[in-house]
């Protein structure tokens, strides 16, 4: 290993702000960052402007065309031309696909000829502590620029396309943490050496775990069964295997709260029409405590007000902060807490099928609105063969397929299939990779593949 081996288990923790997945995905390792600061490549103190200004443009591109896709036949248009830029190419049959790309041409020219990132590589590679990013770019710059320390990757998605990968995989020393098993065969077909990938499990919120004893999930879990399933369905016919799962924490007894549903739009703002419309047709439950909304602005203010102006303006404005809630912060890691925070009260996660997917393992039910974007399409496949998503149905008849789905037990499947299959440990087996601890890391069950 080069760089520092006695890093004492710190590391650097790097991320971007390019929409809430990387910096979700970096949030939870945050407790071993060194300072116990997760550094931002794209925005940090002292940054020449030049690399300023490329990773802006990056950014605003994204946010762009995320929301021009809304835009009648030519923003499906759009969006789709720069989807094919970045698409995952089908799995099988299985093939050589480590040959590059036009993306991976244009990232490693925008590093190379404008010398993109090389101050920011200078400034970490003074105490060359293990380097983890949640973006692929930052670590590009690390392995060009000849960073000391090593290199690691997490993947944010359930399965990923060539531009995470170097211009030549079989020579990059890049360590890739997998977010589940095809994407650690995924890896291998682009050409990156087996031993520079390790099945680790997308990182979870420790707050939402409770350490590798899983004392707060399995409560929370238990909790949240008792509300998913009201007539025992699922609970009766499985109550053995979950008490098995659960231990001490079941059963459960029932708390004084509404069934929770949580719905999360993306960093671009996409979809907030749809959070909109989950509100005004589920009005008469919420007006009657059947049901209570959590509506996730993020940190973007202009959601917030949107959404409090669209609840007020259906009637419901007196049930705001009530059996409506919206989540809202300044800052993203102040909005990571507040939703963390929710989804120990949230019993169906809504979300377009993100790096939110892996969630799931939390013992959390997801409802799939339309995936934006081909790894989002993958995600969706990877919750559907596991068994803990669902396309949502028509949102005008909410009131009624929601309702059905919950009495047959339907949500309670979901919501132990996500916490039997879901990766749970991904932040632990990544923080022993650190302290090489790798013979203890808690391995995933390669099975139910897509």
């Amino acid at each position: 290993m080069k760089g520092e081996k006695n890093n004492n288990g710190k590391a650097w923790i790097v991320s971007v702000d390019m929409g809430y997945g990387h910096q979700r995905a970096a949030y939870p390792l945050k407790r071993f960052a060194y300072g116990g600061k997760i550094v931002n490549a794209s925005n940090y103190p002292g940054m020449p402007k030049k690399d300023h200004k490329i990773w802006q443009d990056s950014r605003k591109f994204y946010e762009f065309v995320s929301r021009f896709k809304k835009v009648p036949f030519f923003g499906e248009l759009a969006f789709d031309l720069y989807d094919k830029v970045q698409e995952i190419p089908s799995f099988y049959p299985k093939r050589d696909l480590s040959k590059t790309n036009f993306q991976q041409r244009e990232i490693f020219s925008l590093i190379k000829k404008r010398q993109w990132g090389k101050h920011f590589i200078e400034r970490l590679d003074k105490k060359p502590l293990p380097l983890i990013t949640t973006f692929f770019i930052p670590a590009f710059m690390a392995e060009v620029w000849g960073y000391s320390g090593d290199i690691y990757c997490v993947i944010c998605d359930a399965d990923i396309s060539r531009a995470w990968v170097s211009l030549t995989p079989s020579k990059s020393r890049i360590r890739y943490l997998a977010s589940n098993y095809r994407v650690v065969e995924r890896l291998k077909l682009y050409g990156i050496k087996t031993e520079n990938i390790f099945l680790t499990g997308f990182p979870l919120p420790e707050e939402n775990i409770g350490g590798e004893s899983l004392d707060i999930l399995k409560h929370d879990l238990a909790e949240r069964l008792i509300h998913l399933d009201p007539e025992n369905a699922f609970i009766q016919k499985y109550k053995l295997t979950i008490a098995e799962r659960l231990g001490k924490k079941w059963p459960h007894s029932k708390s004084n709260r509404p069934p929770t549903i949580t719905f999360a739009v993306g960093g671009a703002g996409a979809q907030r029409e749809l959070g909109v419309q989950i509100v005004k047709n589920l009005s008469s439950k919420i007006k009657t405590n059947e049901i209570k909304i959590v509506l996730v602005a993020g940190i973007r203010n202009e959601i917030n007000q949107y959404f409090r102006e669209n609840v007020r303006s259906i009637g419901l404005g007196r049930y705001l902060d009530k059996n409506i809630k919206i989540i809202f912060a300044n800052s993203k890691d102040e909005y990571f807490k507040k939703f963390n925070k929710a989804l120990r009260e949230t019993d169906i996660l809504w979300t377009k099928p993100s790096e939110l997917s892996f969630y799931t393992a939390l013992g959390l039910p997801i409802i799939m609105s339309t995936p934006i974007g081909s790894q989002e399409k993958f995600n969706r496949k990877w919750l559907m063969s596991i068994g803990s998503g669902t396309d949502q149905e028509d949102v005008q008849y909410v009131n009624e397929w929601l309702f059905d789905w919950m009495k047959s037990g339907f949500f309670a499947r979901l919501a132990m299939q996500g916490f039997l299959e879901g990766g749970k440990y991904g932040a632990y087996n990544i923080e022993k990779i650190i302290k090489h601890k790798t013979k203890e890391m808690k391995t995933l069950k390669a099975i139910l593949q897509y």
